[in-house]
């Protein structure tokens, strides 16, 4: 069976890429990063994310969506790790998601048209619970709405949350611990609804580490095609090409591992708890693996800060451990398929 994007959706990708190539580059992304003081969230991309339907993508059309799924969305967080982008994305789309799955009539009306056009910026964590506290939420400081776990098992929706910024090796977010009161519970929060949107939160920070993954092996094939030693390009070098011959093929399973997992979700296939953990491992070490030789292979330069290869390893290695890592993964893969 042949399984790829639809000619919509590779449109869709390129849109993203377009955008993000023309208007947020690099040299954009070093300027959040170097901002240790600031809160990480650029106003003119929030806007854009707002007006080109990147935020609205799984909200559906009453509420001003574009009433899509979970496999457009990881197109759109494949092309955000790819330029290393930061900002509140993933958490507003996570919020709005718990919203809908969850909210009452009241509660969607109220937010998912403001989540859709980024009039109001959104959060999602399910370490701590309210009331109490929540650690180490991804802009959490600028969130106007923050999704959470309840003391009973459930989810509520927060507002007001006293913050406390937390600092992060990673210049691509800002992190902040909440101290939550009483938040509105979220109705339809079952377990159920709880383990699907910890499914779709997975995949979507799969779908970063490949995008992250794959521009960080293009970049590197680049560079050594380029640079040469006695005489001959360093990509010629026996060692140097095999390795990253493997890194293209484990890049290439780990997107399709992304892709299939996000329709697997999507379609409520009876493999999608595997599918999601394959997904997740995949790209967790190919992630890695892939911008450790960005470093390695780029000789002394890839070693310093003026270069860009650590904004490329540090969000790998931060984004890796989210929502399990590889060997959580692993142990997942082999709790689904071998008998007890």
């Amino acid at each position: 069976m042949y399984f790829a994007l639809t000619e919509d959706q590779r449109e869709f990708d390129a849109a993203v890429r377009g955008y993000l190539a023309e208007r947020f580059d690099l040299a954009a992304v070093r300027a959040v990063f170097e901002d240790t003081a600031g809160d990480g969230h650029p106003a003119a991309l929030w806007k854009a994310a707002g007006e080109q339907g990147w935020l609205a993508v799984m909200i559906p059309e009453e509420h001003d969506g574009l009433g899509l799924g979970l496999v457009e969305a990881q197109v759109i967080a494949r092309a955000l790790g790819a330029g290393v982008v930061p900002g509140p994305w993933r958490g507003t789309v996570l919020a709005a998601e718990a919203v809908r799955l969850a909210g009452s009539d009241e509660q969607k009306a109220a937010w998912l048209p403001r989540f859709a056009t980024g009039g109001a910026v959104g959060a999602f964590t399910l370490r701590g619970g309210v009331p109490g506290g929540l650690p180490a939420v991804e802009y959490g400081a600028v969130a106007d709405a923050v999704v959470a776990r309840s003391d009973g098992g459930g989810l509520a929706l927060v507002t007001g949350a006293t913050a406390t910024p937390r600092g992060s090796y990673d210049g691509t977010t800002r992190l902040a611990d909440l101290e939550a009161g009483a938040g509105e519970a979220l109705p339809g929060a079952t377990a159920e609804v709880v383990d699907e949107l910890a499914a779709r939160a997975t995949v979507l920070v799969a779908a970063d580490l490949v995008g992250v993954a794959r521009e960080a092996l293009t970049r590197t094939v680049a560079y050594d095609t380029e640079r040469e030693q006695f005489g001959v390009p360093v990509g010629s070098f026996q060692a140097i090409k095999h390795a990253l011959a493997d890194l293209h093929v484990g890049v290439t399973m780990a997107e399709h591992a992304a892709l299939y997992a996000a329709h697997a979700v999507d379609a409520r296939l009876p493999d999608a708890p595997l599918a999601v953990s394959v997904a997740k491992a995949k790209a967790s070490d190919v992630a890695l693996q892939a911008t450790g030789a960005m470093i390695q292979y780029h000789g002394g330069i890839g070693y310093t800060w003026e270069h860009d290869a650590h904004f490329f390893y540090k969000r790998a290695k931060r984004l890796a451990g989210q929502w399990g890592d590889a060997e959580a993964h692993r142990a997942r893969i082999a709790d689904l398929t071998l008998p007890a």
